[in-house]
């Protein structure tokens, strides 16, 4: 659920504000030092990483992907100095929603010493 959730926001609300014409577009995203046709190549990237992270198959490198896109996210609004803080808190969900689907994550991300067999071992190898 909370995929969708994400995927919903991502394809929708940010996604489709690239491919459709809005008064203001123009200027807001000059601002931000970017061009309408690079606009649309952005709004591209974002749908097929979008759908890379829904199918379980590709997830993770979708979650990967997703990540570096909301990282250039938070680089243009830190260089215009504006708040940075939403693609953060989405990455960090996006996570949140691939450990949720796919448990291992949370074990890789946090390690747990029921599932890692060295774990508090005290002996060294010589």
């Amino acid at each position: 659920m909370l995929s969708t959730l994400v995927a919903v926001f991502l394809i929708f609300a940010s996604a489709m504000g690239k491919f459709t014409e809005w008064e203001g577009k123009t200027e807001m995203f000059a601002h931000m030092g970017w061009t309408e046709k690079v606009l649309f190549n952005v709004g591209i990237l974002e749908v097929a990483i979008t759908i890379l992270f829904l199918i379980p198959r590709t997830s993770f490198l979708g979650a990967i992907l997703l990540t570096a896109y909301l990282g250039g996210a938070v680089g243009v609004h830190v260089r215009i100095e504006e708040p940075s803080f939403f693609p953060v808190v989405l990455g960090v969900i996006v996570w949140v929603a691939l450990g949720l689907r796919q448990p291992v994550i949370f074990r890789l991300a946090f390690g747990s010493p029921l599932t890692n067999p060295t774990a508090g071992s005290t002996s060294s190898a010589n």
